[in-house]
């Protein structure tokens, strides 16, 4: 039995060498296969090259790149050898790097080109331990890497050139021993990574996470979707040094299936979608309201019969889904519910709809559906709650997307919805976790009432690097973590995120609000890119929109209202009219928002936001940021 995610794939390997582990693209940009016995060898090839280095048990290494196949090699390889990684993606700011290699006193880091080892040769002067970088890709590169070595101050060696040397080390069978022994070495408890988490304040926190810990989710994630089968087909577009994607891959070996990778870029996505015809994708929110707003924008340019027929069906499918809900017994039950009226309630339009629900899926999302690929069965989301507006939009299409949730400290897997039997909004624990509702007051709360969710079990990582104050904060003396996040159980067992505790807003008058659902219900709107709901001590709420400037321009267009350019779209008395519309619509009493939560007024930005300024990494809202970067808007809203 293995106790580490290395000898975890040494099982799966010798089980299944001829199945494929791996899809990417090669020069010509054609997917090319690697097996598990190739990935193996060059894994096996990698480690004899590092520890050829000197690399050895306990040692950190860094990972400065995205999602390639490279990475896992890498990231195997320093596994294998009982060393430690502490990843991080290209769009890491440069502080963060310099922190980061600083803080785990870093000696080799792995970088993705040749861009990335300048950015980290320019922070040598701070990074008193590094003393090699290792290029992934060696496009680009400088003729004399002898010269660039001495003039940047780094050994400089190269991933190509160390992975044919690792194969010509490999093939000496005493070195071939010496890795495998090292990897029959490891132990559960043993860190096999350092995640930074990336925040929104204060430094970084190093999440230190043990090979069992990632392990347990592993084994216990086929609840959730029993039937995966061997070399289904995952279409991997998510940064790899988040906690969550580096969990599916994996997942995606311990379960004998292939990760193909993509990126997380709309054209070229589809194009891969279409290519490899993967079974399962995961992302985050935002890529799913993306593929939502897209469908939309492509609707404008059909006719009207066309446009008429598409909303027509899918008001047929959201009838039918929630019908089917009703019937399959798939409705949360924040309060006693009768079983058997939800039956009646739900039978007769369950069947009256079945033929409708199935022509719409045939001549109006046939479409949609295609573009996703012939053996596309499941969307995974994680990294922040989908709304319930884009969750019924692909269930309305017969498209599932499973909505997951966990947190870098929990390695990341907490919960997740149960494809065989989903409850829209809500979540199943994974199955040996414990979680608790606790109220103000400290004490556990019953069902339907909100309170700061604590998360018990053995995926919890070891603490945080170097910081044993900060983990003893966070991780009380019975084990639980406080994950930060509000949520309310239902009387079943499941449970539904409601908010962040840290980000609640309390009016003047006492009242407490969670901002995420509120701007998740403005960002319904096709007009609407992102919103920010602002107010605390103040009289109301107030919002910050960034429009959609595209959908925005049509509108005016189809309107026959002139405007200038772009940047006057936010002085526009008509695109104002047409925000504070779409705002009261979607923010009502009768979408269930109490008359406190009405947003009263809001300030147009016509300017994205951008990763690294009023977004993190996982390109989750910097409030604290944009409340500085926006304070004279702000300001305004409430003057």
């Amino acid at each position: 039995m293995y106790s580490t995610l290395v000898q975890m794939f040494e099982e799966r390997a010798e089980a299944n060498p001829s199945y494929v582990a791996q899809l990417s693209r090669d020069g010509a940009s054609r997917f090319r296969p690697v097996t598990y016995l190739e990935l193996r060898r060059r894994i096996r090839a990698m480690a004899a090259s590092l520890m050829r280095m000197g690399v050895k048990r306990g040692d950190i290494i860094a990972i400065i790149s995205d999602n390639r196949a490279e990475w896992l090699v890498a990231d195997m390889a320093i596994l294998s050898l009982g060393a430690i990684d502490t990843p991080r993606g290209r769009d890491a700011m440069d502080y963060e790097i310099e922190y980061i290699l600083k803080e785990t006193e870093c000696r080799i880091a792995f970088v993705e080109n040749i861009d990335m080892a300048k950015r980290v040769s320019a922070l040598k002067e701070n990074l008193p331990f590094l003393e090699t970088i290792i290029i992934i890709d060696e496009r680009n590169l400088p003729e004399d890497i002898a010269s660039f070595s001495s003039t940047i101050g780094l050994r400089v060696e190269l991933y190509g050139k160390l992975l044919e040397e690792g194969f010509a080390l490999i093939s000496d069978e005493s070195v071939d021993n010496a890795v495998r022994c090292e990897i029959s070495l490891g132990k559960g408890d043993d860190t096999a990574t350092i995640i930074f988490t990336s925040g929104t304040t204060g430094k970084p926190k190093g999440v230190m996470i043990s090979h069992s810990a990632m392990l347990f989710q592993l084994d216990g994630m086929i609840q959730y979707f029993p039937d995966i089968k061997a070399q289904m087909i995952w279409l991997a577009v998510l940064p790899v040094w988040h906690a969550f994607e580096r969990m599916i891959n994996y997942l995606i070996l311990r379960y004998d299936n292939i990760i193909a990778y993509s990126k997380p870029i709309g054209k070229i996505m589809l194009v891969d979608m279409a290519t490899v015809k993967p079974h399962f994708m995961c992302s985050v929110p935002r890529i799913w309201e993306t593929v939502k707003a897209g469908v939309y924008q492509t609707l404008k340019t059909k006719k009207p019969i066309e446009r008429k027929m598409f909303n027509f069906f899918l008001a047929v499918g959201r009838c039918y889904s929630n019908a089917s809900a009703l019937v399959g017994n798939r409705v949360a039950d924040f309060k006693k519910r009768n079983r058997v009226l939800d039956f009646c309630r739900g039978i007769i339009p369950y069947i009256a709809l079945k033929p409708l629900y199935a022509l719409g899926r045939k001549v109006a999302f046939s479409q949609v559906l295609s573009k996703l690929g012939p053996n596309f069965i499941l969307g995974i989301s994680g990294g922040g709650t989908i709304s319930k507006d884009v969750e019924s939009f692909f269930d309305a299409m017969g498209l599932t997307i499973m909505d997951g949730y966990g947190l870098t400290e929990t390695s990341p897997m907490i919960a997740a919805q149960d494809f065989t039997h989903r409850v829209r909004g809500c979540l199943e624990l994974l199955k040996g976790s414990e979680i608790k509702i606790v109220g103000e007051d400290g004490k556990s709360l019953p069902p339907g009432k909100k309170g700061v969710l604590y998360f018990k079990g053995p995926q919890v990582m070891k603490g945080y690097y170097k910081n044993s104050e900060l983990t003893a904060k966070v991780i009380d003396k019975d084990g639980f973590i406080n994950t930060g996040d509000l949520a309310v159980m239902t009387r079943s067992g499941l449970f539904s995120i409601r908010g962040r505790e840290k980000d609640t807003i309390v009016l003047s008058g006492g009242e407490n609000i969670e901002p995420v659902p509120i701007e998740k219900a403005i960002e319904e709107s096709e007009y609407v890119e992102t919103a920010v709901v602002v107010g605390q001590d103040r009289k109301y709420l107030a919002s910050l929109i960034v429009i959609n400037v595209k959908s925005v321009e049509n509108y005016l267009k189809d309107m026959n209202i002139p405007y200038m350019d772009r940047g006057s779209l936010s002085d526009s008395d008509a695109v104002k009219a047409l925000i504070g519309r779409e705002i009261q619509t979607y923010v009502s009493v009768k979408r269930g928002f109490k008359l406190f939560e009405q947003v009263n007024r809001f300030y147009i930005l016509t300017k994205s936001f951008e990763v690294g300024r009023e977004l993190s990494l996982k390109q989750e809202i910097k409030r604290n940021v944009i409340s500085e970067l926006y304070r004279k808007e702000i300001d305004s809203l409430f003057a």
